[in-house]
């Protein structure tokens, strides 16, 4: 009998955008945002997805983090086709897997920065002491358990955009998305931000997926996807791909 075992399977990307279509309209009225985009992004990877405005990059991203449905192709996550899913398995699958960092904080205004924070918790119907603690670790990981009973509104750019960041990682997500994170913050904040994003990265193996027309911030990615009118013009990985087929 032979000792040899077959090779351990290798996991499935964490994301997979599969002939992917997005369009808007009919007839003469029909605008394509997205034209058979096909990409993969592997666990732990850290990926900018760049273009100009109307490249069709937040809208790759929203169909990416099942927000919008295609309209043709298949959208993957960690192997699952999001097609097969019910409406409250998307949701929930959403809600555990992802976490979301955006140029507008949409923050509730009026409310304390640790109920901002409990938000997806709350959703994922965990009970309050739970959520209540686990949002002032995640606080405390970022420096702002001090202001953790104060209003959203009283927040300082970047304080805002870390609470944002607290409440992408309240629920642990194996998957952040960040569109523009940095578009309304002065370079210095911008700057501290990026650090966070990509050593949440690094030393927790979350994958990033960067949206954003910055070059600079694209730079600091491991990967560059460029779009262009819908379509993918340029992948950084794609040179490596290719030389591992042959």
């Amino acid at each position: 009998m032979s000792s040899l075992t077959a090779p351990a399977a290798a996991p499935p990307p964490a994301l997979e955008a599969v002939h992917l279509s997005k369009h808007y309209g009919s007839g003469a009225n029909r605008f394509d945002a997205l034209s058979d985009v096909s990409l993969s992004i592997a666990a732990g990877e850290c990926v900018a997805i760049v273009g100009k405005s109307g490249s069709g990059k937040s809208t790759l991203m929203h169909v990416l983090a099942v927000l919008d449905a295609p309209s043709e192709g298949e959208v993957r996550i960690h192997g699952t086709n999001a097609r097969s899913l019910s409406a409250r398995a998307l949701n929930r699958l959403r809600n555990r897997e992802f976490g979301f960092v955006f140029q507008q904080f949409f923050l509730n205004a009026q409310q304390s920065v640790i109920d901002n924070v409990t938000l997806p918790l709350t959703i994922a119907g965990q009970r309050r002491g739970a959520r209540r603690e686990r949002a002032r670790d995640v606080l405390a990981s970022l420096d702002l358990l001090e202001k953790a009973a104060a209003k959203a509104i009283t927040l300082s750019g970047g304080q805002k955009q870390r609470t944002v960041i607290a409440r992408a990682l309240a629920g642990s997500p194996s998957v952040i998305f960040a569109d523009e994170p940095t578009g309304n913050l002065d370079s210095a904040t911008g700057a501290l931000v990026e650090d966070l994003l990509f050593s949440l990265n690094r030393e927790q193996g979350i994958t990033l997926v960067i949206v954003t027309h910055d070059d600079e911030l694209a730079a600091r990615c491991d990967r560059q996807v460029v779009l262009r009118d819908g379509r993918i013009v340029s992948d950084s990985a794609a040179p490596v791909l290719e030389e591992a087929s042959r």
